[in-house]
């Protein structure tokens, strides 16, 4: 048997054969977890931005690796193009938060398991996800890390600006101190004892004192 007796027997066979209730069956579950992993991160989104072309590439995402996998398991040598033809594929699209990579990795799995017609484990395994990254989602941060700002005329203002923050706030840890000829500017990572922010006001009036600022902080980005 030569190879053209195998290209023209054999591969064209394998293709043809193919069941389109499966199919149907299983690209329904990959748009029921598509949709379940649009809802978790609807749900659990905490970045600067929410991007619904982002959201919405993750149901794409779980029905294209689907369909993808279906066609790959049904036949060897189509499996073999696949992957040469997805190794020329470059992506270049930027990930703003790194817990969207988890997302982004779900819906492959969820994809490649529904694929190989796995679904049970699938729908299993995404319950799983989703419940766990919910209830992380759900806990509330009690004291919010905030970034002071203050510009002082001299050492005094800045000895008094510091004891009065150091009263009112439950801490205060200098960061940065910068010294010139206009003055002193100090930057110190507080915990406010509650949500209030008037000391703010009473720093602002010690004499001395020029501009303070109060941003919120997570360790990313100040906003």
């Amino acid at each position: 048997m030569t190879f053209n007796d195998i290209f023209k027997s054999s591969f064209l066979e394998n293709v043809t054969q193919f069941s389109a209730l499966d199919t149907l069956i299983g690209m329904l579950f990959a748009l029921v977890i598509g949709l379940f992993i649009f809802v978790v991160y609807k749900k659990t989104f905490t970045g600067v931005m929410y991007s619904s072309g982002f959201a919405l590439t993750l149901v794409g995402l779980s029905l294209v690796t689907t369909l993808v996998i279906m066609a790959v398991t049904s036949n060897v040598v189509l499996s073999l193009g696949m992957v040469g033809a997805l190794s020329i594929v470059r992506f270049r699209a930027a990930i703003k938060e790194p817990v969207e990579i988890v997302y982004l990795f779900w819906a492959i799995a969820a994809g490649i398991v529904i694929g190989a017609g796995m679904i049970p484990l699938a729908v299993i395994g995404s319950a799983i996800i989703g419940i766990i990254l919910l209830l992380f989602a759900s806990r509330k941060i009690h004291e919010h890390p905030y970034i002071l700002i203050l510009n002082c005329k001299d050492e005094k203002a800045e000895d008094a600006a510091a004891q009065i923050a150091r009263t009112v706030l439950k801490r205060f840890l200098v960061k940065s101190k910068t010294v010139n000829e206009g003055g002193i500017e100090l930057t110190a990572e507080v915990r406010l004892a509650d949500a209030a922010t008037s000391f703010v006001n009473r720093l602002h009036e010690i004499e001395g004192v020029g501009n303070v600022t109060l941003v919120s902080y997570n360790g990313e980005y100040m906003s």
